[in-house]
């Protein structure tokens, strides 16, 4: 009877265990899903450029401004609305901002012409900055002590997944749709309202602290304690990033450049190339050294800049998807190095803040170089501006790893900082 009663404790302590466990999976899920759709949505649109160019006859900066207005937005959103969730609670702010999606989907459906498509981009931008640092702090309210690491990778590894996802969905619709400009942001709708609806069933995972309307003035507030890991990582951030928002917005563009006779696919499937390579890569290092990581994506960005150039210069297509697989591993690698870096001395009150650091850097880098990108197309032609894009890419990886390495060292002889 002692041995029973004394199980007794054991036993219910594993249930209590198992019911927790049971209780963040769902959320997590969902969680998960919402920043999976969000990256979705912002790149189904990759696929449907060229139509829209033939369409409506938009130049090259016109398709970046398209491109880059999504971005801008996202920021202004994240710089106003990205700690609002440590504030309010991370359940309302989702709501929210699914909803905002939804009807951004909508708009983008009933797009008309340039004007209206940057103004469907625009409010998608600001519902996606809003979302994105609410569903990614969700994750890492909802991490599993058990499964330490999970809620950081799955801030990697969905969003560019995602990105995958809604380049290939848009491509395949373009095929076998019969209205692919409107049917894929029609379906996008019904699962952002769908999600907005399962997320009102959810948790709260935040507690809530006083000074909303305060965290709606424009900020950027880094930690101390993530601070330099951001300085370290920052130029590699930007380098890769850069890359993404080239082959998002101009990709399409290169792939007519160099392979005219192309199919339509093929100028769309570029980006999910890189996406898709970028998705695999967070799954494939998942337990690799933050530091090794970062390392590897810098390293990457070298000869994804010479493979893409090489395409220019008569190796043809094949080297521009090459060139596009490696930035995805570049992608991938930098991405999640640092981001684990960043995460790893969080505590709950600066998630969501620290989340939109690091996105307002990201979209920054995605955004400006595109725009320039397509101001140059527009005066020098794509060829031109592909070559100073990769330079410049490969220059900022170069310059990477050179802080890397310089804060190793000054990790590395602690006592000699001190002296200096």
């Amino acid at each position: 009877m002692s041995s029973v009663i004394s199980d007794a404790p054991a036993h219910c302590s594993l249930r209590a265990a198992r019911a927790r466990a049971a209780n963040r999976a769902a959320p997590f899920v969902l969680n998960a899903s919402i920043l999976a759709a969000l990256l979705a949505a912002s790149s189904a649109p990759t696929p449907l450029y060229p139509l829209y160019q033939e369409q409506w006859g938009l130049s090259a900066l016109v398709v970046t401004v398209v491109f880059s207005a999504y971005s801008l937005a996202l920021l202004l959103a994240l710089l106003t609305a990205g700690a609002l969730s440590d504030h309010l609670g991370r359940r309302p702010v989702l709501v929210g901002a699914l909803i905002v999606e939804a009807a951004s989907m909508v708009l983008l459906a009933a797009a008309g012409g340039a004007a209206s498509l940057i103004a469907a981009r625009v409010l998608q931008g600001v519902a996606t900055g809003a979302a994105t640092g609410a569903a990614g702090a969700a994750l890492l309210d909802l991490e599993d002590p058990r499964r330490p690491g999970r809620s950081a990778l799955t801030n990697g590894i969905a969003p560019v997944g995602g990105m995958a996802a809604g380049v290939l969905a848009s491509t395949l619709l373009i095929h076998f749709a019969p209205a692919p400009t409107v049917t894929v942001y029609v379906l996008l709708a019904a699962l952002f309202a769908a999600q907005a609806i399962a997320v009102t069933f959810t948790t709260e995972t935040a507690h809530r602290h006083a000074g909303a309307l305060r965290s709606l003035r424009p900020q950027l507030s880094v930690p101390p304690t993530v601070r330099r890991a951001l300085l370290t990582a920052g130029t590699g951030i930007v380098a890769v990033w850069a890359l993404g928002g080239f082959y998002s917005s101009l990709g399409p563009a290169l792939v007519r450049l160099v392979a005219p006779d192309a199919p339509q696919a093929a100028r769309g499937m570029v980006f999910f190339t890189l996406s898709a390579a970028a998705a695999l890569t967070v799954w494939t290092l998942r337990r690799t050294a933050p530091f090794a990581t970062a390392i590897g994506g810098y390293l990457a960005v070298l000869p994804a800049a010479a493979l893409t150039l090489s395409g220019l210069h008569g190796a043809g297509l094949p080297a521009i998807y090459g060139g596009a697989a490696l930035a995805g591993i570049a992608f991938g690698a930098v991405s999640q190095g640092a981001l684990r870096m960043i995460l790893a001395s969080l505590d709950e009150q600066d998630r969501a803040a620290t989340l939109a650091a690091y996105y307002v850097l990201s979209y920054l880098s995605m955004s400006l170089p595109a725009v320039a990108a397509g101001a140059a197309t527009q005066h020098y032609g794509l060829g031109t501006a592909s070559h100073a894009y990769a330079i410049l890419a490969a220059l900022l990886a170069v310059a990477a790893l050179a802080a890397l390495a310089a804060s190793r060292r000054g990790a590395a002889h602690p006592a000699d900082n001190h002296l200096r």
